[in-house]
């Protein structure tokens, strides 16, 4: 039997890979830490070093260029912080129960993500890799505003005028403003679907 394939050699080379995996998943929470608190712009890779408790050779091992490292984190991020499900959105028929019910959870989950999402969309108007990193989500609110926009009636201007209307419901900016003025996350819901009901009269 070649040394390649004994037990202790695959163990070896289990524990390598597992000591790989955990190095880097260090990396990444420590920069999205850093991303979360200081913000993408003002984190630099030796402060993501010092934090994970490795040298800067070891980042660039796992992570050559610093969009690599962009990229883990929002992946990782999104992960492990999924926004609401759109499919249990689409299974409501009524447009306005379905408007309801969405911006209750997303609401909620702006509640649990400000921080990062403060942090990296001030960040993204001059940070090219801070705004990538938000594609996913900018990619989420392009298909929420689809699911919420199907079944209502309209077209044309006043089709375009709805759209407007829910897109600006859905986003962080307009919940983050709202909460900033000490307004709750039921009265904030309120408020934009009046918004939306005043878009879509005929």
């Amino acid at each position: 039997m070649s040394r390649e394939n004994t037990p202790r050699r695959k163990y070896e080379l289990k524990q390598r890979a597992d000591d790989m995996a955990a190095t880097r998943r260090r990396i990444t929470e420590a920069a999205i830490e850093l991303h979360e608190t200081v913000g993408p712009s003002r984190t630099t890779l030796s402060a993501v070093a010092r934090r994970a408790g490795v040298e800067r050779r070891t980042l660039y091992r796992h992570f050559p260029a610093e969009a690599d490292l962009f990229a883990a984190c929002s992946k990782h991020y999104f992960d492990t912080k999924p926004w609401p499900d759109l499919g249990a959105w689409r299974a409501i028929t009524n447009p306005q129960e379905r408007l309801e019910r969405a911006l209750d959870e997303l609401y909620a989950y702006y509640e649990r993500t400000a921080p990062m999402f403060g942090s990296v969309l001030r960040d993204a108007e001059l940070h090219n890799l801070a705004r990538d990193a938000m594609a996913p989500l900018r990619a989420y609110l392009d298909e929420a505003a689809a699911t919420l926009l199907a079944g209502r009636r309209g077209s044309g201007r006043r089709r375009q005028l709805l759209d407007a209307a829910l897109r600006h419901a859905l986003a962080f900016s307009t919940w983050q403003s709202l909460a900033a003025n000490g307004i709750g996350r039921a009265d904030a819901a309120r408020l934009v679907i009046a918004l939306v009901e005043a878009a879509a009269a005929p």
